[in-house]
C-alpha cells in the first residue's frame, strides 16, 4: 500500500513507523527540524510494542514530489488541518482515502470542504505517545488503535468505499488494532469523551492522570466535565450508551498514573495545542445548542490566556 503520513509528530510517527516496518511504501510529509532529522537520522520509535529505528525513510515537505497514494493519514494538530489541507490535493488519486487522526470532532468536516467528501473518511486513533525530539517518538503505553469509516451522511463512490477493507487489513498487518464501526459519529464522540474532560482538568491543575483521579475534588470536577460533554454530544445527535460515564471512569482508572493527554502536555509546556478543537469546541457547540457547561466555561476562561500567549 502507498501511504502518505502528513505530519510526523507523535501520532503520525507511531503509525507511519509501523506501516513502514511492515513493508508498505510510506512517505512522511514533514517540515523544518522534523524533516531535517528524518533525512539525517531516520525515524526512531521507543515503544511498548518494541523499539524500532528506521535508519532511512522517505521524507519531503512537498506533497507534489510524492504524487497520488492509496491513503493519507493526517497527523498534524487539529488547529493546522484547515491550513494544510489544500496541499494534500497533490496526494489524491481517483480512489485515495484520507483519514484524520486528530483529537476533536471537526477535522473531517474541514478536510472534506477542502478535498471533497468523496475522499475523506471519519477517523480516530488511540495511543499514548509524545515526541522526545524531532524524528524521535516515545510510545510508553497503549498498542495503537485506529477506527475509521464513512462519514455520517456521506455517500462514498463504490471504488473509494472498497478501499476501506483494504486499508483495514494493511493496518492490522502492521500491528495496529483496527476497527471499522458502523456508527463513526458515536465512535468519534466516545473518544472525545475520553480525552477532553481529564485533559482539561489535568491542564488546569498541572497534574497527571493518577493525581487527577485520586484527589476527590479534581475527580469530582472531572466527573462534572464528563457529564457536560455527554450533554453536548446528546444535543448534536450522539446516541450514548447507557453506561457511557461508567465506562470512561473504568478507562481513566486504568491509565498510567504519571501520563497526561496530549492537550494537557502541550498546555502545561506552553506549546501550541488542540485546545480550540477540544475544550473550545465543547463551549462553542454548547452555546450553539443552548447547553449549560459551567465547569467548561470556567476552565476555558482560566486556560485561554495561556493558549492565546502561545499561538
Amino acid at each position: 500500500m502507498r501511504v502518505a503520513v502528513f505530519g510526523v509528530g507523535a501520532v503520525g510517527g507511531v503509525f507511519g513507523a509501523r506501516l513502514a516496518q511492515a513493508g508498505h511504501d510510506v512517505w512522511f510529509i514533514a517540515r523544518g527540524a522534523t524533516r531535517d532529522a528524518l533525512r539525517a537520522n531516520g525515524l526512531r520509535l521507543d515503544s511498548v510494542d518494541g523499539d524500532l529505528h528506521l535508519e532511512q525513510v522517505q521524507v519531503t515537505d512537498d506533497p507534489s514530489q510524492v504524487g497520488p497514494v492509496d491513503v493519507v493519514l493526517v497527523g498534524v494538530k487539529a488547529t493546522q488541518v484547515t491550513g494544510v489541507a489544500p496541499s494534500m490535493r497533490a496526494l489524491l488519486g481517483p480512489n485515495t482515502v484520507v483519514i484524520p487522526l486528530q483529537n476533536g470532532v471537526e477535522a473531517s468536516v474541514r478536510l472534506a470542504d477542502a478535498l471533497g467528501a468523496e475522499h475523506v473518511l471519519e477517523g480516530l486513533c488511540r495511543v499514548i505517545a509524545a515526541q522526545a525530539g524531532p524524528g524521535h517518538i516515545r510510545h510508553p503505553a497503549v498498542t495503537p488503535v485506529l477506527e475509521f469509516g464513512a462519514r455520517q451522511g456521506s455517500t462514498l463512490p463504490e471504488a473509494t468505499a472498497a478501499m476501506i477493507p483494504v486499508v483495514a487489513d494493511a493496518m492490522r498487518g502492521a500491528g495496529i488494532n483496527t476497527l471499522v464501526p458502523a456508527d463513526m459519529t458515536t465512535a468519534l464522540w466516545e473518544k472525545f469523551l475520553f480525552i477532553e474532560p481529564i485533559g482539561v482538568v489535568g491542564a488546569a491543575s498541572h497534574q497527571p492522570y493518577g493525581t487527577v483521579r485520586s484527589v476527590p475534588e479534581t475527580r469530582a470536577l472531572t466527573d462534572q466535565a464528563i457529564e457536560e460533554v455527554i450533554a453536548v454530544g446528546r444535543a448534536v445527535g450522539v446516541q450514548w450508551p447507557a453506561d457511557a460515564k461508567e465506562q470512561i471512569w473504568k478507562r481513566y482508572d486504568s491509565l498510567p498514573p504519571n501520563e497526561f493527554t496530549s492537550m494537557a502536555r502541550d498546555l502545561i509546556a506552553e506549546r501550541p495545542s488542540e485546545f480550540d478543537a477540544q475544550t473550545s469546541a465543547v463551549v462553542r457547540l454548547a452555546r450553539q445548542r443552548g447547553v449549560s457547561t459551567p465547569v467548561h466555561d470556567v476552565l476555558h476562561a482560566l486556560l485561554l490566556p495561556n493558549v492565546v500567549a502561545t499561538n
